[in-house]
C-alpha cells in the first residue's frame, strides 16, 4: 500500500520499545492529546516548528527548541508502531501534537530528523499535499546536502541542511549550547536556520555542499570512531586482567584530562607517552604483547603512524622502521 494510504488500526503494537531505523513515515491522521503547559516567553514571536522523527536527535532538538521559546506544533513519526509511541511521548513532553500526515502540519518550519537513508523517501512522502509557499524545510544530515529535499522545494518551500556537530544517544540528551551547526541551502532557509541555532545557544557556520562528505567524516572521527577506539582500549585492558567495566572506571580520569589538555593546549602540546619520548623499546614490547589481539594491534600501529605524521616525537625514523616491520603474524626478525 503506498505511503499516505495506510490507516492505523490498533494500539497494541505501540507497547513495543525497540527503535528500528528502517521505519518509514506513517502518514495518516492521528493526533495525541496536547500537553497542558504555559506558553514560554517569546514563543508567540517565533515560528512554529514541526519535527519529523522522534528519535534521539529529534527529541533533543525539540526539547531545546521548546526551552528556547519555540512552539513545537507537531511531531510526525515514522511508519511502525514504536515510532508512534515515541512521537506521542515527545509531543506530550513539548506540548505538541503527534500527527501522521503533512497536510495536518501548519508550522512554518518542517525539520526532518530521520536517518540519512530515509530522508529522500520522507521528503517525497511529506510533499504529498504539502503547501510549501512561505515555509521552510530543514534536515539534519551531516553527509547529505539540501538538494535531497527537492520534492519539498518543488512544493514552494525554501530548504537547507542544518547539522549539529554533536552525538545523540538514547540514554543522553545533550545541551545544544555552544554546539556548532553546519548550514547550507537556500538563502531564506539558511537565514531562518541561523536564527534558530542562535536561539538554542548554538553557533552556525556555512559549509559547502561539496564539502559535506568530508565534513561528516570529520565528525565521525570526533565521536563514533573515538568510541570505537575506547572499545578497543577495553580489549587491551582485558590482556592486563581488567574487566571492561573496571577499565572504563579507571580510564575516565586520564581520558578527561587528555581531552582537557587537547582543548586548552592543542594536540601537539597535549601529546604524551612513549612515542613523544622516542622510546622504541617500549613500543616494541607493546607490539609483542598485542600479538594475540589482532585488531587492537592493527589500531595501535595505525595510530602510532598517525602520531609520527602529525605529532612531535623523538627517534621518528627508528619508530617508523619498527612499525614497518609489523605484519599480521608479529614483528619480523
Amino acid at each position: 500500500m503506498p505511503i499516505g494510504e495506510r490507516v492505523y488500526t490498533g494500539f497494541e503494537i505501540l507497547q513495543q520499545e525497540n527503535f528500528q531505523h528502517n521505519e518509514r513515515l506513517f502518514l495518516c491522521g492521528l493526533r495525541s492529546p496536547k500537553a497542558g503547559s504555559a506558553m514560554l516567553p517569546g514563543m508567540a514571536q517565533k515560528p512554529g516548528i514541526a519535527i519529523v522523527g522522534a528519535g534521539n536527535l529529534g527529541t533533543a532538538l525539540a526539547v531545546a527548541l521548546r526551552e528556547a521559546g519555540y512552539r513545537i506544533e507537531s511531531v510526525i513519526p515514522r511508519m511502525q508502531g514504536n515510532s508512534l509511541v515515541r512521537a506521542r511521548r515527545l509531543a506530550k513532553l513539548t506540548g505538541a501534537r503527534a500527527v501522521l500526515t503533512s497536510e495536518a502540519v501548519k508550522a512554518r518550519i518542517l525539520w526532518l530528523c530521520v536517518p540519512d537513508g530515509e530522508i529522500a523517501h520522507a521528503a517525497v512522502s511529506l510533499a504529498e499535499g504539502f503547501q510549501g509557499r512561505g515555509r521552510i524545510a530543514l534536515h539534519s544530515s551531516g553527509a547529505l546536502g539540501s538538494e535531497i529535499l527537492e520534492p519539498l522545494r518543488r512544493r514552494g518551500a525554501a530548504v537547507a541542511s542544518v547539522h549539529p556537530l554533536m552525538t545523540f544517544v538514547r540514554e543522553s540528551r545533550p545541551s545544544l549550547v555552544g554546539v556548532s551547526f553546519a548550514i547550507e541551502g537556500d538563502r531564506v532557509a539558511v537565514q531562518a536556520a541561523r536564527r534558530v541555532v542562535r536561539d538554542v545557544g548554538g553557533k552556525s557556520y556555512p559549509v559547502s555542499r561539496k564539502a559535506k562528505t568530508a565534513y561528516h567524516a570529520w565528525g565521525t572521527y570526533a565521536s563514533p570512531l573515538l568510541t570505537a577506539l575506547l572499545a578497543t582500549t577495553e580489549e587491551v585492558a582485558a590482556l592486563a586482567g581488567v574487566s571492561k567495566k573496571v577499565a572504563r572506571e579507571r580510564m575516565l580520569p586520564i581520558l578527561l584530562e587528555t581531552v582537557k589538555n587537547y582543548g586548552k593546549l592543542g594536540a601537539a602540546a597535549g601529546f604524551s607517552g612513549p612515542i613523544v619520548r622516542g622510546d622504541v623499546e617500549t613500543v616494541r614490547r607493546h607490539l609483542e604483547v598485542l600479538r594475540t589481539a589482532a585488531v587492537p594491534r592493527q589500531v595501535y600501529v595505525a595510530l602510532a603512524r598517525a602520531a609520527l605524521e602529525y605529532l612531535p616525537a623523538k627517534n621518528k625514523n627508528k619508530l617508523r622502521l619498527l612499525l614497518d616491520s609489523v605484519d599480521g603474524r608479529g614483528l619480523e626478525p
